[in-house]
């Protein structure tokens, strides 16, 4: 299915405005928006307004859009050339922002191209273990994943000792989601992860931003989230994820700034309240 459907982005009488009801399939296991979707319902909004395919785009999360909750989509263009479009969408729940989301869509003929980026060296997904979870995913965002490590630890093997360069790395399938713009950035929300890995120790990290830079969306079944934690300090972290089909093609760029805080001693899942 494609992202509209996946996300269950509904349109208006106002060809501006979209509307997303929050259900527990787009959500994380705190009950909140996974930021990722959140950004893919802004894309797809603006990419059905535009008529045009996302370039680039960068969202700022300002707050949490519940489970049981509806989240409206406002678009607004802010200049369209020939070949080039910018346009905002703000997502908003009543008077309560969530994301906004800023965007250049389009496409120029030009015949030269070429990729530089270099595909890491990690195994194939058939190679690699599941990826263990903390807490239980049904009913989540991540019921909908198939997730397996490539690069770093377990949760249960992360020991206190940081990673020797701030990298790991993820294969994710999503089947029943056709590769886009919106559907890379449901899979490029992990520098969280990224920065547990890199710290060696359990951390909850809440993105601030996601800027998301097109390459080539080309249909893909696993795709490599290649993480780069660049680093932490006074309790914000920052970093990269490149996204790869499995034969090498990069798909995507998604780089993050996240608020970092320490897991407490229960454990427990932390759950946000609107």
């Amino acid at each position: 299915m494609d992202a509209i459907e996946f996300l269950g982005l509904e349109p208006t009488h106002n060809p501006h405005r979209f509307v997303l009801p929050v259900v527990p399939g787009l959500a994380t296991a705190g009950r909140f928006l996974f930021g990722g979707c959140a950004l893919g319902a802004a894309i797809a909004a603006m990419e059905q307004v535009t008529s045009r395919p996302v370039i680039w785009a960068t969202g700022q999360y300002l707050s949490y859009a519940m489970v049981g909750e509806t989240m409206d989509v406002d678009v607004t263009i802010a200049t369209a050339g020939h070949f080039t479009t910018q346009a905002r969408a703000v997502c908003h729940v009543a008077d309560r922002e969530i994301v906004t989301v800023s965007a250049a869509l389009g496409s120029r003929p030009l015949e030269v191209s070429g990729q530089w980026d270099v595909f890491p060296d990690v195994p194939g997904p058939e190679a690699c273990r599941d990826r263990a979870s903390r807490w239980d995913v049904r009913d989540t965002i991540m019921e909908r994943m198939e997730v397996r490590l490539a690069k770093g630890r377990q949760w249960e093997d992360l020991d206190n000792t940081p990673s020797a360069d701030g990298t790991s790395a993820l294969w994710i399938r999503m089947a029943d989601l056709e590769m886009s713009p919106a559907a890379l950035a449901v899979l490029g929300d992990y520098v969280p992860f990224g920065i547990a890995q890199a710290v060696g120790r359990w951390t909850r990290a809440n993105s601030l931003d996601n800027t998301l830079r097109i390459v080539d969306p080309r249909r893909a079944d696993w795709v490599l989230l290649d993480i780069r934690v660049h680093g932490v300090l006074d309790g914000f972290g920052h970093g990269l994820v490149h996204l790869w089909s499995q034969d090498g093609t990069l798909l995507a760029t998604a780089s993050q700034s996240a608020i970092v805080r320490e897991v407490d001693e229960s454990g427990e899942l932390p759950v946000k309240k609107a």
